[in-house]
């Protein structure tokens, strides 16, 4: 219930559409209501009137209730369509809200605390789970609040002409409108939530293995992995089955109320027709009126049942919005610094409470305007050293300061304003050059777009394509190269046009020849710019200043490449290493 009255709270911002859409549901459903019992009495009274003489149709008013059901019909048609656009605009509206909410929770957490995440989960959650608690509006609270409204309406115009038959009415409603549904949601909430569950689950493993696709084909595992799926296929099957079997007896037990109803309203009305207290012709009003009330809870069986998998979509939705961000911002920034300086002193870092420092005593200072070339051990921390740079992660002891404000008082966004950063891991979105280039700078004009594949070598590349700048890289980049796609992502950081240069193994993976010529291009970008060059290779020494070796999240060699390589002992060792493997 608490996950349900925290949805209502998010629906908030939305009350006039929804209180729109609910009077017209409302008015569709009485106008409904209304035709039928206008319907019945005319025909019944036109009957009785034919049967009088011609003195008694001469005095009949055939007019007034002849357009009381062109009034309702008119009405009826009119107020489902309208509020079939309102319902559906205030759905949408709630439907982009609750993805925007759920957006700007997941944006602070990435992507530290995303990393155990697996990527076809959170787009399940971001796209299928807001999508059925966008439904809630519509199959839960709607239905619900128009069916007890439109009850009390109808029984309180039943009690106008015999208040047993408005009692009996309200009995009817009560057992299609609530025990019926509390029913469905009893035995429906476990397979809902199940299908929830198993439905995410399928999404993820065919998302996850589409973006594996290649990896499973090597190992001949792609085999296995449609097997898991058809298996969760088979299991999400017959949870719908369930459900399906679930609606059907909801449906037939809210026939058989409203048929029950109908004739104990029939057996009400006849006694009182036969005392004088109501004429013939309102017993079919009656009658067919309580036919056209159950339109009214037609629905809540329905919502009922679908409530359980709701509420796991809202849990797995508020399980992430929830979840703490691994960075405290502050409230706004300091003004940038004069100069800057990088200084760490003693920093100790880990991601988790229990878990191990990936940072342990980093002391490490950088001048503005330097190179340095990071170098290590795979775990050493290199890589936690740019999440701290980048403020991806914090620090729990030691300080860490650029141009003398510690990093925590600034924010995340400010401080990677000023960071151009190439990672090891190319990220290009399936989109054009010319998209991938402007996330760097979304003004620029293609003038600087062709500037920056200049400086990266890829000009020609781009000018050769048909379509140029507008060419599609593919999801994953598919449709270029490494060397190509780690080139595009230069092009990218130097569009940035940014005081520091963050490089993460920017040649892993390209051939000598192609390495070599990326790193000139990064010692002629990295012109007048701070450069920390993160590798485990010593291929790009010529852009930097001074080679700091970390082993164990700390500095334990920090000199000028020829300083090191005579006094030091990770660099030599690395040299020869790399000599091994040329000769093989």
């Amino acid at each position: 219930m608490r996950t349900l009255m925290r949805l209502v709270r998010l629906h908030a911002p939305f009350r006039r559409w929804i209180v729109g859409g609910l009077l017209l549901a409302l008015a569709t459903i009485l106008a409904n209501f209304g035709l039928l019992a206008v319907a019945g009495w005319f025909l019944a009274a036109t009957a009785l009137v034919g049967m009088a003489g011609a003195l008694a149709q001469n005095a009949f008013n055939f007019f007034t209730p002849a357009a009381g059901v062109r009034f309702f019909a008119t009405v009826r048609v009119l107020g489902r369509y309208a509020g079939r656009i309102v319902d559906h605009e205030a759905a949408f509206r709630q439907l982009a809200s609750l993805r925007a909410f759920l957006y700007a929770k997941l944006e602070p957490l990435a992507p530290a605390a995303l990393a155990g995440e697996q990527s076809g989960d959170l787009l399940s959650r971001l796209v299928a789970d807001i999508e059925s608690l966008a439904d809630v509006y519509l199959r839960v609270f709607a239905p619900f609040a128009v069916a007890a409204a439109a009850a009390l309406t109808m029984a309180a115009i039943f009690a106008l002409f015999a208040p047993l038959a408005a009692l009996a009415l309200l009995v009817g409603l009560a057992l299609a409108g609530i025990a019926v549904p509390v029913l469905s949601l009893i035995l429906g909430a476990g397979p809902s939530r199940e299908a929830v569950a198993l439905r995410n689950a399928m999404r993820a493993d065919a998302i996850d293995s589409v973006q594996g696709m290649a990896e499973l084909l090597t190992y001949n595992a792609a085999t296995a992995v449609a097997a898991r799926i058809n298996a969760t296929n088979e299991r999400l099957i017959a949870r719908e089955a369930r459900l399906a079997a679930l609606a059907g007896l909801g449906t037939g037990m809210s026939g058989l109320i409203a048929n029950a109803t109908m004739g104990t309203v029939l057996l009400i009305g006849l006694p009182t027709v036969a005392a004088g207290h109501m004429s013939g012709a309102d017993v079919p009003l009656l009658v067919l009126g309580a036919l056209a009330a159950f339109e009214a809870v037609a629905p809540l069986p329905q919502a009922f049942r679908l409530v359980g998998g709701m509420t796991e979509s809202a849990q797995r939705v508020f399980a992430i919005a929830d979840r703490p961000p691994p960075i405290q911002e502050p409230e706004r920034s300091p003004p940038r610094p004069a100069h800057l300086d990088l200084v760490l002193s003693n920093v100790r870092l880990r991601y988790h409470p229990d878990g191990p420092w990936a940072l342990n005593g980093l002391t490490l200072a950088i001048r503005e305007g330097e190179h340095v070339t990071i170098v290590g051990r795979s775990g050493a921390g290199k890589t936690s050293l740019l999440n701290l740079l980048l403020r991806f992660a914090d620090y729990q002891e030691g300080s860490a300061t650029i141009g003398g404000f510690d990093l925590r008082t600034i924010r995340g966004d400010d401080l990677r304003s000023l960071s151009s950063v190439v990672s090891q891991r190319t990220h290009l979105l399936a989109g054009s050059i010319r998209d991938n280039l402007r996330i760097a700078r979304p003004a620029a004009d293609d003038a600087a777009l062709l500037r920056a594949l200049e400086a990266a070598q890829l000009a020609a590349f781009v000018r050769a394509l048909p379509e140029g700048l507008d060419a599609q890289v593919g999801e994953g980049a598919a449709r270029l190269s490494g060397g190509e796609a780690r080139r595009l992502t230069l092009a990218r950081a130097i569009l940035r046009d940014a005081p520091f240069l963050l490089l993460d193994e920017p040649t892993e993976g390209l051939d000598p020849a192609t390495g070599a010529a990326l790193n000139a291009d990064l010692v002629r970008f990295g012109a007048g710019r701070s450069v920390v060059l993160v590798t485990h290779r010593l291929d790009s020494v010529g852009l930097s200043d001074r080679i700091v070796v970390l082993e164990a999240g700390r500095a334990v060699e920090d000199g000028t490449y020829g300083y090191l390589r005579v006094h030091g002992c990770a660099v030599p060792r690395l040299v020869h290493l790399q000599a091994e493997l040329l000769r093989i």
